[in-house]
């Protein structure tokens, strides 16, 4: 299989035909001679533990998330899937408040194979199960049935979060789980599923089954974490991003959330700059990175600049602080933005630091182009990713109108206001 393959999942769950309603059989795919099939049932899925001829080992963990239940009692949540950078955000499956999240099947399950994705010997490496990442899709009128591969990889950092039950707004604890998608670069993209039945197989060693491996798996195995940014899966950045993939699909919940977000700084498009520096912490520290938000500048004195933030490296000697400057354009997200307002915020940029452009809008080709041509050290937030992170806080918090986020973050815009020069966020503790 590939990435972005899409598969029938359908009853009767049977390994024939190979193909079903002209998409390929998942469980055709997947299936392997004397065991039992491969589910997804659940979030959170694992064939039955293999008693291997070295240690007992999990063949692999599948995880779906189910786009078109969010936020209803069953997902009160918001997963993202970012394959093209190497990232998937997937919450776990505890949702009761009171209940030890760490205690629920799946998210012990995730939590086991995350101390050996952070295992320091090869050995214990070996014995790690990869994450296998699906997600339900609609397709010819179906909302169910099938299921589209977003790719494998291992878990990088276990976060224990609170989330809010929709149905009775109770607090309940919870997991996030940050995967870090391997690239298929060597395999031409194509994933082995050989490599998974090899897995299954009692009679193979864990070393054994590293013969059908993917080579960045393999790498990892024996490098370890210090191997992984290079392994990360990236597609090529000097592709352009076209417009449709920056704007939300026609009638999803991220399109009316961005239409919510347009409305409601209609007049006031100022104050949208503390939601923009909001999504921006959020878009950095998704990868694991230290971001600390700063100030907001006042009108009038800003030259171009709406807020201030740091990137934090390292830290003490083996540390260094970069400031990350801020501009936030609340505009038509049929119209792309204007490139002028990119190069101006380029202008404001010195040596060392680095820009970030938020709008609910999208970037059209000529401007992407620039910037790749240009290399400016500058990061992109289209309306599509904007809305994409306030969906999944709704889904965190338990909201269920964007107004009542909106007017989370207004709040504390004057709080933020600040008339300061962009160097003294470096002074800040």
């Amino acid at each position: 299989m590939k990435i972005g393959e899409v598969f029938r999942y359908a009853r009767p769950y049977a390994p024939t035909p190979a193909q079903v309603d002209g998409l390929p059989n998942f469980f055709a795919v997947t299936q392997a001679v004397g065991r039992k099939m491969i589910t997804l049932e659940a979030g959170i899925n694992s064939p039955a533990k293999v008693s291997a001829p070295d240690a007992q080992r999990v063949a692999a963990v599948l995880v779906r998330s189910s786009p078109h239940k969010v936020g209803t009692d069953t997902t009160p949540w918001h997963d993202v899937f970012r394959p093209d950078i190497g990232h998937v955000r997937y919450l776990g499956d505890n949702k009761v408040p009171g209940a030890d999240p760490s205690r629920v099947s799946g998210n012990a399950l995730l939590l086991a194979q995350f101390e050996l994705h952070q295992a320091m010997t090869a050995e214990e490496r070996c014995l790690a199960a990869p994450v296998l990442c699906f997600q339900s899709v609609a397709l010819d009128g179906r909302t169910k049935g099938q299921v589209e591969f977003q790719g494998f990889g291992l878990i990088e950092r276990a976060e224990r979060i609170v989330q809010i039950e929709p149905a009775t707004g109770l607090p309940f604890a919870n997991y996030s789980f940050d995967v870090l998608i391997l690239d298929l670069l060597a395999e031409n993209e194509m994933f082995d599923w050989r490599w998974i039945n090899d897995r299954r197989d009692p009679e193979l060693s864990s070393n054994d089954t590293l013969r059908l491996a993917p080579d960045a798996w393999r790498e990892w195995v024996k490098a370890g974490n210090a191997a992984l940014p290079r392994l990360r899966r990236a597609v090529s950045k000097q592709q352009i991003v076209k417009r449709e993939q920056q704007r939300p699909p026609r009638g999803s919940r991220e399109e009316k959330i961005l239409r919510d977000v347009y409305r409601y700084y209609e007049g006031r498009k100022a104050r949208f700059e503390a939601l923009a520096a909001l999504v921006t912490e959020r878009v950095i520290a998704a990868r694991g990175t230290s971001y600390r938000t700063g100030w907001i500048t006042q009108a009038g004195g800003d030259h171009g600049i709406d807020f201030v933030g740091r990137l934090d490296i390292g830290r003490d000697l083996a540390g260094v602080r970069l400031v990350v400057l801020g501009q936030a354009k609340c505009e038509d997200p049929d119209t792309p933005t204007n490139g002028v307002h990119i190069a101006r915020t380029v202008a404001r940029l010195r040596r060392g630091w680095i820009g970030v452009y938020v709008t609910t809008s999208f970037f059209s080709d000529a401007t992407q182009r620039e910037v790749i041509d240009d290399q400016y050290p500058i990061v992109l937030i289209d309306g599509y990713r904007l809305a994409t992170e306030l969906g999944q806080i709704l889904s965190d918090q338990g909201l269920q109108r964007t107004e009542d986020l909106l007017e989370q973050v207004d709040a504390g815009y004057s709080g933020l206001l600040a008339r300061r020069t962009p160097e003294e966020i470096l002074l800040t503790p």
